[in-house]
């Protein structure tokens, strides 16, 4: 039961995380109550002050010690309009409060119940009262109000820095909330030459002078969440890792026209961002079009690459004719361009949760974002003379007679598309490649077995 005077404290507390929000701070208010007075109040502060102790009931209590002359806070208590945090939980027991009283939960970071609870601890040698959930509706809003307002004026810059061409469609942020298990940070690129506006979307995780930089390309209809399974064993190495968006997929652009996607279009496009990131030590790892693509890579800058992970591709030199699997995938498309990403990850990998399954679906929210899908198949170099097809006997020749690095190959051994006997044929083709992995487990997406892949492709090129 909420009393009315607790309400007419926590608003008080709600008037100072107003003004925390006027000054472009999170906004948490705090005050301190000593015998129905307030002796104090504080304001989310962090960014003013350079200082990430700042948090509204830091600021509170230090207030509060100096108007009674004594760090402990005996017979006080304290309204915030936010669940506590450790940080300032462990401070409320040391000042030895009589109470906290909170409005919102935190589910994030709440130390009073909702991550952890330090206050339920009967081993430490003071027990301070906690009621969370008053004006909890009030101090939410508050909360969910400027971050909407955050996120909004966010949009409103990236727009103004990578301003969305009249030919090209961009899928909106909403539809990447809450993906699960790709928690990485976006970055993005439009001054590429090759781009020409076009908004490209790319990973960039780990140190930049790290021993290792793995440049991870993935295939259609993918995007580099495909990889997200394989980034925690390879950052935990201490190496870095990029992973982007070809254009069309994921959070790139999409052009809304399938003439856009051209192959030694695509190929230049990551040949420049290779240059822009000054990419160096690079193991290139790649699986289906991005095997196709990224197989023709290296020739063109071979001092930059040091190792090859490859998994389910093949290179498409136009002289030789494409796998059965492969042509029926072109059928497919052709017959049912509408089909379901998300759909036909759960086919081919049984394991994929359905929100998994969801953020595959995700960059495509309907069928004027799909050019890409529907281009894709049709660019596979088949004949000796379609564009990318030389391009492909070229970087055939590096990979049997000029490439000095590392290789490792994985297969799944249950992939349509692509069977075992390409790949094997593949291997022959790649100087010095060992026999490949196979995954009896595995399909096409090899990558949704990546923990393992990951950790053998670590101890692999360590050495």
């Amino acid at each position: 039961m909420i009393s009315d005077q607790d309400a007419h404290w926590m608003r008080l507390a709600l008037a100072e995380a107003q003004e925390a929000a006027r000054a472009g701070e999170v906004p948490v208010g705090a005050i301190v109550v000593k015998d129905g007075q307030v002796i104090a109040t504080g304001r989310n502060a962090p960014v003013e002050g350079h200082d990430p102790t700042a948090h509204a009931e830091i600021v509170a209590l230090r207030a509060a010690a100096q108007r009674l002359g004594n760090y402990r806070l005996d017979g006080c208590s304290l309204y915030v309009t936010l669940e506590p945090c450790a940080m300032c939980s462990g401070a409320m027991l040391h000042a030895r409060l009589a109470r906290v009283v909170y409005g919102a939960a935190d589910p994030k970071t709440g130390a009073a119940g909702s991550v952890l609870n330090l206050f339920a601890h009967a081993e430490i040698n003071h027990q301070t009262q906690v009621q969370g959930g008053v004006l909890s509706e009030e101090c939410g809003g508050l909360l969910s109000g400027f971050f909407r307002q955050r996120r909004h004026q966010q949009r409103v810059e990236a727009l103004a820095r990578h301003p969305l061409r009249d030919d090209a469609l961009r899928t909106p942020d909403a539809a990447f909330a809450h993906l699960p298990g790709y928690p990485w940070a976006p970055h993005y690129l439009s001054d590429l030459p090759s781009l020409a506006g076009l908004r490209l979307h790319y990973l960039d995780e780990g140190p930049r002078d790290a021993p290792l930089t793995w440049l991870c390309l993935h295939g259609n209809p993918t995007w580099s969440y495909l990889y997200r399974r394989m980034l925690p064993t390879l950052l935990a190495a201490g190496h870095r890792v990029v992973a982007p968006d070809l254009i069309g997929f994921g959070k790139s652009d999409k052009p809304k026209k399938e003439t856009a996607h051209q192959f030694e279009w695509h190929r230049q496009v990551l040949l420049e961002l290779i240059e822009r990131l000054d990419l160096r030590r690079v193991v290139l790892v790649v699986q289906d079009w991005g095997g196709i693509l990224g197989l023709t890579l290296p020739m063109a800058m071979p001092d930059r690459f040091e190792g090859l992970l490859v998994m389910n591709t093949l290179l498409a030199t136009g002289d030789a004719p494409l796998p059965s699997g492969c042509v029926d995938w072109r059928a497919m498309c052709r017959e049912k361009p509408l089909y379901g990403v998300g759909r036909l990850l759960s086919r081919a990998c049984p394991h994929l949760m359905p929100a998994e399954c969801a953020a595959y679906d995700a960059p495509f929210p309907d069928k004027g974002y799909r050019a890409a899908l529907r281009a894709f198949p049709e660019r596979v170099p088949a004949a000796s003379d379609d564009p990318g097809a030389a391009l492909s006997r070229a970087a055939r020749h590096f990979w049997q007679h000029q490439w000095t690095g590392r290789s490792l190959m994985v297969v799944g051994a249950q992939d349509p598309v692509l069977g075992l006997s390409t790949m094997q044929a593949l291997q022959q083709t790649i100087r010095a490649c060992p026999a490949p992995v196979v995954l009896p487990q595995a399909g096409h997406f090899v990558q949704e077995h990546g923990e393992a892949v990951a950790a053998q492709a670590v101890e692999y090129f360590a050495h």
